[in-house]
């Protein structure tokens, strides 16, 4: 059997599997030996599940991920009641076979009609500036430095998930691109993100700040420009660096905490991305909990300082975000992690689709542009349903 033809046999079975962007390809991980829904009971034994006398196989290792209201919890700031589907706080699978993909993926969607609706916002512009004014006031008052608005688009679908990963790394590839297909849910992600990796001792994360829609005339050098002269991208770039130093200074050796590149480009196809590169090594009676304690809900997505600013997203925000600004990856069983943000996905869940989206607003935001830019990110994924 061919890669192209499991692709094909796979998705014609009801078998879970999970595909996730590696460095030669892709990874497809599947006959799934444990399933673990996330409860606040049983998070902390999954994540410092660490086998000493494992003999480092492949699938040594538990892959999910964590939503957004578990990662809150976890630190121990709570959520009011939220509008949503009932939909699990986090799942892990323990994978008893992984097969390597190549980089083009190939399939043909031939017996799946993707039906869908037309996409609503939740948020009207109207509704948009007014959060944003109030934000604006919030910043001003010095309760957060940078906040992030999500507005989330929603249809009613039944889609061959499949079919929209394989476009999707087509057309719109991002190195931490993943697929989660379940028996009554499938996330299909580009997201661009890492937020933790680590081997050893050693940690890195990479966080986006700034973002830039692709034109004809506007190539990477003259993106970087844009972003290096303009005060209000490279203000809210700063910012988060410096608040994920912080967080890994949490965790790391004193004076091990290092950019090791700083405000770069990076190219999708409708956008530019301002990025940088950090990293550090542990201090050695940090455990995974610690880290994942000290690292996530990712700042990059969420604004800073991260728990006044979560108070008041958590505060205004009607919706549950599930998956979105969560995290995905894996736990190796020797203590090695791999996780990404989740950002630049769609849930679907019970033949309805949700993509959501968030962009960053300081002190001198402008509301029209952040609106607009939330619609850039997410326009990229509404596309899959034509």
């Amino acid at each position: 059997m061919t890669r192209k033809d499991y692709l094909q046999t796979i998705s014609k079975s009801k078998k879970p599997f999970i595909i996730y962007k590696s460095e030669k390809g892709f990874d497809l991980y599947t006959n799934f030996s444990k399933k673990i829904i996330l409860t606040k009971n049983n998070i902390h034994n999954l994540v410092n599940k660490i086998d000493k006398k494992s003999k480092n196989k492949k699938t040594d290792l538990y892959i999910g991920f964590f939503g957004y209201e578990i990662l809150n919890n976890l630190i121990g700031v709570k959520l009011p009641r939220q509008k949503g589907h009932n939909f699990p706080k986090g799942i892990f699978y323990k994978p008893e076979t992984i097969i390597g993909l190549k980089k083009e993926l190939k399939y043909e969607n031939t017996n799946f009609d993707n039906l869908n609706d037309k996409f609503k916002i939740n948020i009207s512009k109207k509704s948009y500036n007014k959060i944003f004014k109030k934000f604006k006031k919030k910043i001003k008052l010095g309760q957060t430095y940078q906040i992030k608005i999500c507005t989330k688009y929603k249809n009613k679908s039944k889609i061959d998930p499949i079919d929209f990963f394989c476009r999707l790394a087509k057309t719109n590839l991002a190195p931490e691109a993943f697929l989660v297909k379940d028996r009554n849910f499938s996330i299909i992600s580009c997201s661009p993100e890492n937020l933790i990796t680590k081997k050893g001792s050693n940690i890195s994360t990479k966080p986006i700040a700034g973002t830039l829609k692709k034109t004809k005339r506007l190539n990477k050098y003259k993106a970087l420009n844009f972003f290096n002269k303009n005060k209000k991208e490279t203000k809210e770039h700063n910012m988060i660096v410096d608040m994920e130093r912080s967080d890994l200074s949490k965790i790391c050796e004193t004076g091990t905490v290092k950019i090791f590149k700083e405000k770069i480009v990076e190219e999708y196809k409708d956008l530019y991305h301002y990025v940088s590169l950090i990293g550090g090594k542990l201090k050695e009676d940090i455990s995974n909990l610690d880290i994942i304690k000290a690292m996530m809900p990712g700042g990059s997505v969420i604004g800073c300082p991260k728990i006044s600013t979560l108070q008041l997203l958590n505060a205004q925000e009607k919706e549950s975000r599930n998956i979105y600004t969560g995290s995905f990856g894996y736990i190796k069983f020797n203590g090695d992690m791999r996780f990404n943000i989740i950002i630049r996905s769609i849930l679907n869940y019970k033949n309805f689709s949700e993509i959501s989206v968030a962009s960053g607003v300081v002190v001198d935001s402008n509301s029209n542009h952040e609106f607009n830019e939330n619609y850039i990110k997410a326009k990229a994924l509404m596309d899959l349903y034509k």
